[in-house]
């Protein structure tokens, strides 16, 4: 990921273990079955979040308009919904497809070679298609019954599950995983302290 300021906040900093960059900007929102964790508070945070999935163009930061904020909240809803169904073998709701479709078909961002990576006229609009093409592609294509969402019941985190057994449990064993392990631990101890 590419250098940048992190929030004030560790619970703000956003998580890159989905595997998908649309699974990334799900995860935008945390603890969705709790207390949701808004990670892209302010136009600031979106140009962050492009920058650090590497979804910027140039050097600097996007410029993100509160429209564009507004838009890519809709399309992070949407893209989740969509998910979520299709891994459930349900049909999306319409305006979840209205909406990613409608994302998908904007142009864009081209890849570049040199130091810019990716080039567009509407950056922010573009980073988004992208996230959207992500989307359908995954919803569409053979990965997705390799999406999981994490066990932990305070996490809500989907990620593509790319051991090799399939049976990942956690969407990051640094995070959720170490939190059941520390669980496990204190659980078992306490049982044979009452034996």
């Amino acid at each position: 990921m590419t250098g940048s300021s992190s929030p004030a906040d560790p619970a703000l900093a956003f998580p890159f273990i989905g595997g998908r960059p649309c699974l990334d900007f799900a995860a935008t929102l945390g603890k969705r079955h709790t207390t949701p964790l808004e990670r892209i508070p302010d136009p600031a945070a979106l140009a962050r979040w492009f920058s650090e999935a590497e979804l910027a163009v140039g050097e600097g930061p996007v410029r993100v308009t509160a429209r564009d904020l507004t838009d890519a909240r809709q399309l992070r809803e949407a893209v989740y919904g969509l998910v979520r169904t299709a891994m459930a073998g349900q049909e999306p709701a319409p305006a979840d497809v209205e909406r990613v479709n409608a994302a998908a078909a904007q142009p864009d961002l081209a890849p570049q070679l040199g130091p810019a990576r990716w080039t567009a006229r509407s950056p922010a609009r573009a980073a988004l298609a992208t996230v959207a093409r992500d989307a359908v592609l995954l919803v569409r294509g053979p990965l997705l019954e390799r999406v999981k969402e994490c066990e932990n019941p305070a996490c809500s985190l989907l990620f593509l599950d790319d051991s090799q057994a399939r049976r990942r449990r956690w969407c990051s064993m640094d995070r959720c995983g170490n939190l059941a392990k520390i669980a496990g631990y204190r659980s078992r101890s306490r049982a044979a302290a009452t034996r």
